[in-house]
């Protein structure tokens, strides 16, 4: 075969490609709002991508599972499970897929595969949609506001209803929210619409009313007024941390439900994936989803704990900079937090290594932990030194971690990372709180030791995080085929 004849070969491939793209985003649409079925591949978000961006979801596929895994053949399975009755679910067609290749000789057709895999579904239980409020709107608010718009759906999930700011509320104010909302300098623009409605003092996003409400205290507000009622409030403030002052949330006309996006006092602290069952949501009326880093670090130390043993380890955070930090020199009641944060690097702490002995009991003591701020605005890693009770090597390791992330309680927590030249830029935008990074792992010669890198998106992966422990807390939680 001449050049000129695999040349034009391979151009019939590609429009080939990228056409079975085209179709497959249409069922991906249509599964989503016509029957609240979302697919993902590989835990990656499909929803509102575009076709290059499927097609490079799909090579990441090929490379992560070692096994072809085509656009045609994610085709062939989402339009089996466009044919079937299946309640509203999160679905993984990479997975899938995957097992439709090693498995395919045992069935006649896809449909007859995906109805076998998927014959749990008839035992789902119904859901009822909870309402949703959040309270405060800065970084978290407002991706949070973000993730739950563009995945509202039919709405059979969580509600955004409303979202309580101080101060007052007028047309300079609204169109300001809605700017900070549309407009981001790191996460970039949202996929959606956002219209300022001063009349009624809302926010119209994605065509749907969210209230938005002046308050000073938790106290003041009565939700019902708004036809909100039994809502879960998202408590984005940090101003409140204990259960006393928490609980001024519940005394609200409207909330049966909070859930603090920060390390809480004297109230369960979840990383989503690791222990979220310990507390049933019918017993526990308050949350806290821990701090980013505590999310970032505990599923690979549950999985190092659980493969090898620790007997101890110090945990360093090379964290972007945050709002607590001054732009400029300033006094700051911490040391060092008053300097510059986007010109220097700056030594302070994090409680993190504390923190993961609440999510892992066994952890108790067993780390010590420090942190650095650096100037970027997000993308954070954390260096995880461990000396462990087994010996291992760094293809012991990464088998273990690339297992975790491929199947069980953890896949939507941890992102094995393949890529040679991965950078902290790489990883924002990341829904995963954990990023593994295979290539930068160490061992010492003996195997006792090991240290690990783990970034993470300390805004976009922490509030999926978020997210998740709120549909657990709301029981919104779909059937998912992992």
């Amino acid at each position: 075969m001449s050049f000129i004849e695999t040349y034009e070969k391979e151009l019939a491939l590609q429009a080939n490609r990228r056409r079975a793209t085209v179709e497959f985003i249409k069922i991906v649409s249509d599964l989503w709002y016509d029957k609240s079925i979302e697919l993902v591949l590989f835990r990656n978000q499909l929803i509102d991508r575009n076709v290059s961006e499927i097609l490079t979801l799909h090579e990441y596929a090929r490379e992560f599972v070692q096994k072809p895994v085509s656009i045609f053949d994610s085709v062939e399975i989402a339009q089996a499970i466009e044919t079937l009755d299946i309640p509203p679910a999160k679905l993984d067609i990479g997975k899938l897929t995957f097992e439709y290749h090693l498995e395919n000789d045992k069935y006649n057709d896809a449909i007859g595969f995906v109805s076998d895999k998927l014959k749990d579904t008839n035992n789902n239980n119904s859901i009822t949609p909870k309402d949703v409020v959040l309270y405060g709107f800065g970084r978290i608010g407002r991706l949070v506001a973000r993730e739950l718009m563009s995945k509202t759906g039919k709405g059979s999930q969580l509600r955004l209803r409303a979202i309580v700011t101080r101060g007052d509320i007028n047309e300079v104010i609204l169109k300001k929210r809605a700017s900070l909302l549309r407009n981001d300098s790191v996460h970039g623009e949202f996929s959606g619409t956002v219209i300022a409605d001063i009349k009624n003092e809302a926010l119209i996003i994605n065509g749907t009313t969210v209230n938005i409400i002046s308050a000073n205290v938790p106290e003041n507000i009565d939700y019902t007024k708004y036809g909100i009622n039994n809502a879960l409030v998202i408590d984005n403030t940090g101003a409140y941390r204990d259960k006393e002052a928490l609980s001024r949330h519940l005394s609200s006309n409207g909330i049966d439900k909070v859930l603090l996006t920060a390390p809480g006092i004297d109230v369960p602290n979840i990383v989503y994936g690791v222990n979220q069952f310990e507390n049933n949501p019918d017993e526990i009326d308050i949350f806290s989803a821990a701090s980013c880093t505590t999310n970032a670090i505990t599923p690979i130390l549950k999985v190092i704990e659980d493969s090898f043993g620790v007997k101890s380890g110090h945990l360093e955070t090379i964290h972007a900079y945050t709002n607590d930090q001054n732009l400029v020199d300033n006094f700051h009641k911490k040391y060092r937090r008053g300097r510059a944060a986007a010109i220097n690097m700056v030594i302070t702490e994090t409680g993190a290594g504390k923190a993961v002995g609440k999510a892992i009991p066994s952890f108790e003591g067993k780390l010590t932990s420090s942190a650095i701020r650096v100037p970027v605005p997000n993308g954070s890693l954390a260096i995880l030194n461990l000396e462990l009770e087994k010996a291992t090597s760094i293809n012991g390791v990464n088998s273990v971690i690339k297992k975790y992330a491929l199947e069980g309680d953890l896949v939507e927590q941890i992102k094995y990372e393949l890529n040679d030249e991965l950078v902290s830029s790489d990883i924002v935008g990341s829904s995963a709180p954990a990023i593994y990074d295979s290539k930068a792992t160490i061992v010492r010669p003996d195997g006792k030791n090991i240290i690990l890198y783990v970034w993470y998106d300390n805004e976009y992966g922490y509030s999926h995080q978020v997210i998740r422990l709120a549909k657990y807390i709301a029981k919104v939680r779909r059937y998912t085929y992992y």
